[in-house]
């Protein structure tokens, strides 16, 4: 173990390296500047524990680091000089908040006498995030007295532990540091800190909180009820067969269809849970059927999915509701009769209950099954480039266990809409704490890095938004496919009303940017590919490359893609027969 000796802010660094270290920190980003030297030199030198990446674009390192701590499950560091650097960190810090990711922000600053009085590169970083951080402080000045050393070593392990609990998010701490940054002596006697500093001493008994468990059992109300529905909504939970075991369990014991959201694994684990519903957005599409299907117990488990007709379905029936999600936020945009249960679905105990097989259960896997053959055979059919059969092809194409990001604005939704069960174990990633399209292609690079080969779903838009990101490829290790539905612009934006009005609609909603991705790709050194067939797409997934980036371009028509949305999806459930409720 070394602890740097020649100067003050050097041990003030890497006592804090080293204290990250035994908390079993894996992965620190470093942004490029000279305010964070000490933090920058201590994490090169403590690489062979931690990886240290160096990635120019803060706000994309901040994003690449989310996607580290979405796939990781564990704290990731991103590190930024003084001044504006930090606050590109934002977006990001937002997301953490909002999808409960763990980050530690660490932003170097000026002393305080160079505050305030416009030294170069200084803003004040105080609560530079408002109230989004689990936490957030600012350090004391380094110093080589061993009660101060003491501090430090704690403030990080709270540093530490506030970002995974009580739920996760990120932590910022603003770090000062005053000259020398470099690791020259700066006229400190260090000497009797060799006879004081005892480093197995000083950092015995740092080891990473474990996280408490407790089992509550089910209330009496779900097993008195035959017309209950289980939402499975949107989560990235780190053991998916798990987690979509226990929502299998549960729903086997109480006998209630599982309503699996597209951006849910329980999808990809159809094989423990005979009970998922995939079409409920297109079945709720169908007045007659959302009247016949209204429940009286609906357990969401994670967040609310993203389907409109789902949300505006519950407004309608208004059944009594549990939310079942360890975090501490209002996970009920609905406002609805719910209670909050604070734990994971694991946690609960599973009472089985003994009754026949309910019919409404039966009325739901009908309507799956027939909407279902619909879906497919409708995209069988399809033999034209078009976006929303995309989902449909990938969720059947890719290989087992494949991490998969999916961008926002239409791709999540045509994941919902029309991602089909399977036992391919595909692990989805996303951003959806905030929805926005910031950092989309640097999350995505964070969740593939050292992971099995990785694709990306994602619009022009988002894309483009977050180009700087394609600087971080002489870092990544691994391999991710992006998929690109290059439709020339928001194609989100066609589903609203204000699609009728042009102008303005054109310019300053759709926005197109008539971008060359084959040249894009050049400048980046990023493989291009058009794709103008299903079967060619279908060659380029399985298998997928082991290494580099590659962009597969498919482009497709943004008016037509909208309009046969509009025609089609509340068609698909329009024809089916259930079991009406006097036959129940």
């Amino acid at each position: 173990m070394v602890i740097g000796l020649r100067n003050t802010n050097e041990l003030w660094a890497t006592v804090t390296t080293q204290t990250l270290k035994r908390l079993g920190l894996k992965t620190a980003i470093i942004c490029p500047g000279s305010r964070s030297t000490p933090l920058a030199v201590a994490f090169a030198e403590t690489s062979a524990d931690i990886e240290a990446i160096s990635i120019l674009d803060e706000r994309s390192a901040a994003f690449f680091a989310l996607g580290r701590a979405k796939a990781t499950g564990l704290p990731t560091a991103v590190v930024c000089t003084s001044g504006t650097a930090g606050a590109n960190f934002y977006p990001a810090v937002i997301e953490a908040k909002q999808s409960r990711i763990p980050l530690l922000l660490f932003t170097a600053d000026r002393p305080p006498e160079l505050r305030e009085c416009h030294s170069g590169q200084t803003i004040d970083q105080l609560r530079l995030y408002g109230d989004y951080p689990n936490w957030q402080a600012e350090l004391a000045l380094p110093s080589p007295d061993m009660g101060m050393l003491a501090y430090l070593r704690q403030m990080v392990i709270h540093a530490w532990e506030r970002s995974l609990s009580p739920v996760s998010g990120a932590v910022h701490l603003n770090i000062p540091f005053r000259d020398p940054l470099a690791p020259i002596p700066d006229n400190t006697n260090l000497d009797d800190l060799h006879s004081q500093f005892h480093p197995e001493e000083f950092f015995a008994g740092i080891t990473p909180t474990p996280t408490p468990h407790f089992l509550l059992p089910t209330p009496p109300e779900w097993h008195d009820c035959n017309r209950g529905i289980i939402i499975a909504g949107v989560a990235q939970p780190q053991e998916r067969e798990a987690y979509c075991r226990a929502i299998a369990n549960l729903a086997q014991a109480l006998k209630f269809p599982v309503l699996a959201e597209g951006l849910s694994p329980v999808r990809n684990y159809a094989d423990l849970n005979p009970y998922i519903i995939s079409t409920y957005d297109l079945i709720l599409r169908d007045r007659l059927l959302g009247e016949q299907l209204a429940p009286e117990i609906a357990i969401q488990i994670g967040e609310m999915p993203t389907s409109k007709q789902l949300r505006q379905w519950l407004n309608s029936t208004q059944p009594r509701r549990w939310v079942i999600d360890p975090s501490d936020q209002n996970l009920d945009p609905l406002h609805g009769k719910t209670t909050h249960l604070r734990m994971k679905i694991e946690d609960v105990k599973v009472e089985e209950k003994f009754s026949d097989f309910p019919c409404y259960l039966q009325q739901w896997l009908s309507a799956e099954k027939q909407v279902r053959l619909a879906v497919d055979g409708t995209f069988k059919e399809m033999t034209e480039v078009f976006e929303s059969k995309v989902p449909w092809l990938l969720s059947q194409i890719l290989p087992p266990q494949t991490s998969l990001f999916i961008a926002n604005s239409m791709p999540v939704r045509d994941v919902e809409f029309f991602w089909k069960p399977n036992n391919f174990h595909i692990q989805p990633f996303f951003n959806r704490g905030a929805n926005g399209i910031d950092g989309t292609l640097s999350t995505a690079l964070g969740v593939a890095h050292h992971q099995h080969s990785s694709v990306m779903l994602t619009g022009d838009l988002a894309l483009l938004h977050d180009t700087n990101g394609f600087l971080i490829r002489n870092k990544f290790v691994g391999h991710l496919t992006i998929i690109l539905i290059n439709n020339n612009g928001g194609g989100i934006f066609e589903m609203l009303p204000i699609a009728k009005f042009n102008p303005p609609f054109e310019e300053f909603f759709a926005t197109p940017q008539d971008i060359d991705f084959a040249q894009l790709c050049t400048t980046y050194g990023v493989e291009h590919e058009l794709i103008t067939s299903w079967q060619q797409l279908q060659e380029r997934l399985n298998p997928l490359p082991s290494t580099g980036i590659r962009l597969l371009e498919l482009r497709t028509n943004r008016q037509a893609d909208a309009q046969w949305r509009q025609q089609n999806l509340s068609k698909f459930a329009g024809n089916i027969q259930i079991m009406s409720n006097d036959q129940v």
